[in-house]
Formats: C-alpha cells, sequence, structure tokens
C-alpha cells in the first residue's frame, strides 16, 4: 500500500518561444504526481499548460483538483482500470487531471507485474515511428531551413502549424522545395467555414491530413468541411472521449484522430479510442504537450500500439528544452526502412531533484491511509 503521494505544479522553460495559431509559450506548466509505492516511487505527469487556451483544462485548476482527487482515489486498491474509470467518470470534464490517476493505476499495476508499461497497455512493438513539427515562424527561409534540418535528421514525415496569413503560401514553398516529403498541418482551431477558400487551397497541397482546422469542440462544421475536401481531417482537440469520437464517426467529421493521453483522459480511454478507430478502418497516431520524458515516455507507450497508423509527436529533450526536467531521455535512431524513430522507455524516468526544486511553483504531499 502506497504511503504517501506527492503533487508538483512546475513551469519547465523552454529553449525558445513556442508559437501556434492560438498562443505563444515561453515556459511550459505540468503537474506530476509521485506516488510512493513498495515498488518503489511511481511518477505521472500531466501537461495542460499554464492557460485554458488549447482546452478548458489549465495548471492551476488541475493541480488541485489533484489535490483533493488524489488522495481520495490512490488510497483504494482498483481490481481493474475500468473500476477505477467508473470512479472517474463521476467527475465532469477535467480529463487531464484524470489522465495523471488513470496512469499511476497503470503505472503501479506494471510494477506489480513486474513488466513495462508498454508491455502493461498490450504493446508488442518496442518502437515507434515519429515525425517532427514545426511552429509558427515568420520567416519561409527559417521555415525551408527546418524543414531541411528534420529531413537530413532522418524524419520521414513534418507537420507544418498554421493559421491565416501564415499557411497557403508558405505550405506551397515547403512542398515545391519537398515535393516527396509527408507532409501535414495543423490549425489549432484557427479557422472557420468562412475560410473555405484556404482551406480548399490546402487541399491542393498533397497533404496526408488536414489536423483540427475548425473550432475545438466542433464536429458538425468539421464534417461538413469533411464532405468539401479530399484531404483527410484530422481531430485532435474535438476529441475528448470515446463518445465524441463515435459522434465523429456518426457525421463523418474526420478520418484520422490525434490521440493524446492528457486530453482524452489517460491509458484507459486512450486504449479504447485507438481500437474504435481501428475497429472504424480509420486512422490514429499519438499527439504530446511538450511533456518532459516522463509525459514523453508515456506516449511513446501508446506509439508502440498495434492500431497506430501515422508517426507519432514525440521529441528529443533538445527540441524544446535545454535540459529537460526528468532523466534518463528518451532514446532515438534513425532506421533504413522507417526513418526516425523512437524507443520504448526500459526505465522509467524520474525529475531531476535539482530541477525539480527549482522548477516547483506549487507543492503538495499527502499521507495515504487504506480505505
Amino acid at each position: 500500500m502506497a504511503a504517501e503521494l506527492e503533487l508538483y505544479r512546475v513551469a519547465m522553460p523552454l529553449s525558445e518561444p513556442w508559437r501556434i495559431a492560438i498562443s505563444e509559450e515561453t515556459a511550459i506548466e505540468t503537474v506530476l504526481l509521485c506516488l510512493h509505492t513498495e515498488w518503489g516511487s511511481l511518477w505521472a505527469e500531466t501537461t495542460p499548460h499554464a492557460l485554458p487556451l488549447y482546452s478548458p483544462d489549465w495548471s492551476a485548476a488541475t493541480f488541485e483538483l489533484l489535490c483533493h482527487l488524489g488522495p481520495r482515489l490512490l488510497t483504494a486498491e482498483w481490481t481493474s482500470a475500468a473500476a477505477l474509470r467508473r470512479e472517474l467518470d463521476q467527475i465532469r470534464g477535467n480529463p487531464f487531471a484524470k489522465a495523471a490517476i488513470d496512469q499511476l493505476w497503470w503505472k503501479r499495476e506494471a510494477a506489480r507485474r513486474g513488466i513495462t508499461l508498454h508491455a502493461a497497455l498490450g504493446a508488442t512493438a518496442t518502437a515507434a515511428p515519429v515525425g517532427a513539427d514545426i511552429g509558427i515562424l515568420g520567416d519561409r527561409d527559417e521555415l525551408l531551413a527546418r524543414v531541411q534540418a528534420a529531413v537530413d535528421a532522418g524524419y520521414r514525415r513534418v507537420k507544418l502549424k498554421v493559421r491565416p496569413g501564415w499557411d497557403v503560401e508558405e505550405v506551397r514553398c515547403v512542398r515545391d522545395h519537398f515535393p516527396r516529403l509527408t507532409l501535414h498541418v495543423d490549425g489549432n482551431g484557427a479557422y472557420s467555414l468562412h475560410d473555405i477558400d484556404r482551406l480548399r487551397a490546402l487541399d491542393r497541397c498533397g497533404l496526408a491530413m488536414i489536423e483540427q482546422p475548425l473550432a475545438h469542440d466542433d464536429l458538425v462544421d468539421h464534417a461538413t468541411l469533411q464532405r468539401a475536401l479530399l484531404t483527410p481531417i484530422c481531430l485532435d482537440e474535438s476529441i475528448v472521449s470515446l463518445r465524441h469520437l463515435d459522434h465523429a464517426l456518426a457525421l463523418g467529421s474526420c478520418r484520422v484522430v490525434n490521440v493524446k493521453p492528457g486530453r482524452v483522459g489517460g491509458f484507459t480511454p486512450a486504449l479504447a479510442i485507438v481500437e474504435r478507430c481501428r475497429e472504424s478502418g480509420i486512422g490514429a497516431w499519438i499527439g504530446g504537450m511538450l511533456e518532459s520524458a516522463i509525459g514523453a515516455a508515456d506516449c511513446v507507450a501508446l506509439a508502440c500500439l498495434a492500431g497506430i497508423t501515422y508517426p507519432a509527436d514525440i521529441f528529443p529533450s533538445e527540441r524544446f528544452y535545454e535540459r529537460d526536467l526528468a532523466a534518463p531521455g528518451l532514446r532515438f535512431e534513425t532506421r533504413p526502412d522507417v526513418g526516425r524513430v523512437v524507443l520504448a522507455a526500459a526505465e522509467a524516468p524520474a525529475p531531476d531533484p535539482e530541477l525539480l526544486a527549482r522548477w516547483t511553483t506549487a507543492r503538495r504531499s499527502f499521507a495515504l491511509t487504506a480505505a
């Protein structure tokens, strides 16, 4: 039985500003949970960011909710992920808080069984293809240089962040210089159906998908847009549960889903979403929230699942951070057959104590007793 639960709210400084259509960030706010058990200290990470821009969740609120939920829910020896899920489903919204508790359950289960996390989740692969992401820059020469650097590093696909005014001409420029590169764009909800001409122009750029072009909570307009385009629409922010995916499938809102464990509430719903995508014949791939190595390793475990059909958004620490909060870092390599891949973690990362102390903005500790 666990004796103590520790919670940390942490601001991790980025090596350069990260600009997307809806925000610009210089630090990534994350929430860490550490559950001390008979199998050692288990760490989980959930990364809703500082303000409710990507989703309604935000780090301060997630931290406070976990201070209430964690001590109550993590005292019980849940016999299954489904049993814990029934308890979590009584909480409306707040998937990032639910994700931290759900992921701790899976990590405790893996530790109890003496197996790796990816094996506990049902993955048999030990490596997953990954792609490169490039934010909004404002300079096409720099954009081309960064795409070239990604190709030189072995990446077979590149995602470009776009917004009105930084989209059609920039994507055409990249496509002209890299005619055979697998390329897709991500609008982070910055467009509406009034932008149909821009979106149709992107449709002619030979893209693998257009990710989340319309509002974060929309399914209906995405269905209208998908009927107007040949390029598959990928939904990210709009899919926060299996129920939302079922509605999207019924409406025809997308042909691909980006699955982020924090956004959907943890590993348990992520597994169900990946399986429903497989059953329905639509694509599924794993995204991230610029987590430290702790959360990134969790994304890798999901990216190794058999139902994943597209390279993941999982990055080396140095892509965004001069120093990663946690170690060991992820291992990447380039393979002739699939390009850049990330290896599933054999050892679970944990925070560097000095960096954790330096970057923590709030901390709580709870003694746990049997329920």
